[in-house]
């Protein structure tokens, strides 16, 4: 099966919602009114330099929030404010960077949560409401009957990545909820955070943009520039483009389109072309040991819509890349 990963992806729903989309289905418990969280008025942020300047923060640079651990800022000390946490905070099986969590306000109504570290902020411009911790925060509501907000802070501005947290709470306000978990999150940011310690030779610490050699993009994608889709993955280009992503997985094997090719691994690596309309082929291999039953995994894909594969040779150009990417990894 392709992994396909897309970094900010609720943050993209939302924004498809606040853009008039169909948005997602909240799952909840039964209305039983607006006591708890009600929804409040944010008023529009002004022109400060917490909103609008250069983010400077030493706290949120990219190198320190990619070994952070995210299910931190959703445990039952940061769930506290909103209700009780079900269970426990769950990772994400396929990001480093995410996790997810409910709770059951005092009034019965549950709340659904997801953290997202480092990932796509959407509407900086248009949605900034204000501040947090010294950061720009970043608030998009759902539209309509939709009980969902995206809260984040935002951590760079070129590209705009955040800490944000989707919120689902039907009955209650999911943006206030949102504004709380942000500020705990911050909070916790300049106060000695959890981070991994998976020991060396992870993919955590690598920057995705720093992995492939100019010259080496130039002949796939010419003038392709590098720019970051989240912390552990990053992008080249348009049409063409290429995309570099490192996430945790089942390790790759053979089958459903995945053949055997070598990248100059220690590893087997893996490539499948695509079968849709225009060029497109993905590499992909295991790097090292993660948790558990997952590994870490490197993935390289090239698309070009506006060639034919039988004309373009993607996986050729893929796995030529891919030999390259390789030798700038980090010995597992």
């Amino acid at each position: 099966m392709v992994h396909h990963l897309r970094s900010g992806r609720f943050l993209k729903l939302s924004a498809l919602a606040a853009a008039g989309a169909v948005a997602l289905s909240a799952c909840g418990g039964p209305n039983l009114g607006k006591e708890n969280f009600a929804r409040t008025t944010v008023p529009a942020a002004g022109d400060s330099a917490a909103t609008s300047g250069p983010i400077t923060d030493p706290a949120v640079a990219p190198a320190v929030l990619r070994d952070v651990l995210p299910c931190q800022f959703l445990d039952k000390t940061a769930m506290s404010p909103l209700g009780t946490l079900q269970g426990e905070a769950t990772a994400s099986t396929t990001q480093f960077d995410s996790c997810a969590a409910k709770a059951t306000d005092p009034g019965g109504k549950e709340i659904r949560a997801r953290v997202e570290v480092g990932g796509i902020v959407t509407f900086v411009s248009d949605k900034t409401t204000g501040s947090v911790g010294g950061l720009p925060q970043v608030e998009v509501p759902d539209v309509g009957d939709s009980a969902g907000c995206v809260v984040s802070a935002l951590t760079s501005r070129d590209p705009a990545l955040g800490v944000s947290f989707r919120v689902d709470y039907p009955g209650g306000d999911a943006c206030a909820a949102g504004r709380k978990l942000v500020a705990t999150a911050v909070e916790k940011l300049h106060n000695n955070p959890q981070k991994y310690t998976p020991g060396p030779g992870t993919l955590l610490a690598v920057d995705p943009c720093t992995v492939l050699d100019q010259s080496a993009v130039d002949g796939v994608v010419k003038g392709g520039k590098p720019r970051s889709s989240g912390l552990h993955s990053c992008e080249w280009g348009l049409i063409p483009s290429v995309r570099v992503t490192m996430f945790p997985g089942v390790a790759p094997t053979e089958g459903d389109g995945w053949l055997k090719t070598d990248v100059g691994t220690p590893t087997q690596a893996y490539a499948k072309q695509g079968t849709s309309s225009g060029s497109s082929c993905q590499v992909k291999w295991q790097h090292r040991q993660w948790q558990d039953d997952h590994v870490e995994v490197v993935q390289l894909e090239y698309s070009n819509s506006d060639a034919q594969a039988d004309k373009d040779d993607p996986c050729g150009k893929t796995v030529g890349l891919a030999k390259q990417l390789a030798g700038k990894l980090p010995a597992a």
